[in-house]
Order: structure tokens, then C-alpha cells, then sequence
């Protein structure tokens, strides 16, 4: 059976002035799957995922979502929608505790089925953002400042963060980015658990994460996709390897 489409481009162009920053990208992401984004600095990657969050608008092209063309929606109709997405610098709310920061997405997401004036159920709010705490190893950190957490901790608050949206697409963006080799693989232990509830968008420098959790990766060079496939596809990809992996 075919896989669903949850996300896809169609020609998604970007243009700063002179430069295309990203050029008719074709691009799907099935349901329930990990994707990787990689490719070279300057390849496009970031430019690319602004547009699939709302951060900026394309300069053509469409961005399809749960059948729903979203291109002109901005980034907060997209959460409502379910697309959370953890930023390359962390972006948590330094002064107020690791509870609270999830505590607030976790309510982001019952307003969502509620409505703005609903109520909330703060016995099931809390039982929620517990779990999710004890999820990504955080479960005993709840009560410290989001700001006084060590980096790598903050990285795992915000993917916390992320979850408790109850998004149909997590897009992580450089989520291993100063961790620690421990950390590193707990994150990647993290990311096969959540797997079964969140289709995920991983853009990520570091291979061996990729080729450990991709279902499918999808280059990017110069703006335009280079090759997609599984991470044996692309492992044994002569133009990758020229572009990107440095020959090996």
C-alpha cells in the first residue's frame, strides 16, 4: 500500500534579491515516517524549512499539508494545524520552569481542541507533561529554571515542548547540535519511541544520527534536491558523495 503524503512542495522557490536561496523544490514526507534533511552549509536547508513553518513566505510555489494548501498561512495557523518545529538556537522560556515551558504548549494544544474558551483539565495537563518529562529524561528537572538547564537539556526541553503541541509533524532542526556522545544517543533512542506517534523531520549535520534513524533522506545542494532515498540510496550515491560526503 502507498504511503500517505503529509507534507509536500510543489516548485517551492525562495529568492533573497539575486540569490535563490531554494529552487523548485519538489518534496513529500510520508505519514509516520523520519525524514532527514541534509546537505552542505549554505545548500538551502534553513531557508527551506522557514517556509514549511511560516517563517517566511515563499517567492512561488505551493506547500501542501494534510491535503490543505497552507503556503499563505502564518507560522501560528501552522501549529494550530500540527506543525511544531524546534529551532536550530533553542527557544525556551528561560524564567520560567521546565514544567511550565511544557505546561504551556501542553495547553497550546487543549485550546486547540477546546477552543479559547474552554476549559482546561489541569489533572490530565499535569499527568501529560510528567510524562512527557520522564519521556525525554527530564522527568526530575521539572521544577529548575528552562534557563538554568545544561544546553543539552535545553535541546530535550524543547523537543518536550514540541510533543506536548501533539503535532502530526515534528520538524527538528540541528537537534544534536552541542550535545554529548551520551546525549546524542539518547536523543536518538528518543526519537525511535516517539516515531510511532509523530511523523518527524530531522535536518541534522551529524551522518551516523541520520543513517541510524532516516527512513528516507532527501539532499539538498544549491538550493535544489540532489537525491531522495532510503540511507542506502544515498550512501551508495555518486553525486551525494561528490556534493556532500566528501567522495567516501
Amino acid at each position: 500500500m502507498a504511503a500517505m503524503t503529509l507534507l509536500s512542495t510543489q516548485n517551492l522557490t525562495r529568492r533573497f534579491g539575486g540569490l535563490t536561496a531554494v529552487n523548485s523544490v519538489e518534496f513529500e514526507i510520508h505519514q509516520g515516517e523520519i525524514h532527514a534533511l541534509i546537505g552542505p552549509n549554505g545548500a538551502g536547508k534553513t531557508t527551506f524549512v522557514s517556509l514549511l513553518s511560516g517563517r517566511i513566505e515563499p517567492t512561488s510555489g505551493k506547500i501542501i499539508f494534510t491535503g490543505q494548501d497552507i503556503t499563505a498561512l502564518p507560522a501560528f495557523e501552522r501549529v494550530r494545524l500540527g506543525i511544531a518545529y524546534t529551532f536550530q538556537i533553542t527557544s525556551i522560556y528561560s524564567n520560567l520552569s521546565v514544567y511550565d515551558n511544557v505546561a504551556l504548549a501542553a495547553q497550546t494544544a487543549q485550546r486547540r481542541n477546546t477552543g479559547l474558551f474552554g476549559r482546561i483539565d489541569t489533572s490530565a495537563l499535569s499527568k501529560e507533561v510528567h510524562a512527557i518529562l520522564e519521556k525525554v529524561g527530564l522527568g526530575t528537572y521539572a521544577d529548575e529554571a528552562g534557563g538554568a538547564l545544561a544546553y543539552g537539556h535545553q535541546r530535550l526541553l524543547e523537543v518536550a515542548m514540541g510533543l506536548a503541541l501533539q503535532p502530526k509533524l515534528l520538524i527538528l532542526d540541528e537537534p544534536t547540535q552541542g550535545l554529548s556522545d551520551m546525549e546524542i544517543a539518547n536523543f536518538c533512542e528518543l526519537v525511535k519511541t516517539v516515531s510511532g506517534e509523530v511523523t518527524t523531520l530531522l535536518i541534522e549535520h551529524n551522518m551516523d544520527v541520520v543513517m541510524q534513524l532516516a527512513d528516507r533522506i532527501t539532499v539538498l545542494n544549491h538550493g535544489e534536491v540532489l537525491a531522495t532515498g532510503t540511507p542506502d540510496d544515498i550512501r551508495s550515491n555518486s553525486a551525494v558523495q561528490t556534493a556532500y560526503l566528501g567522495g567516501h
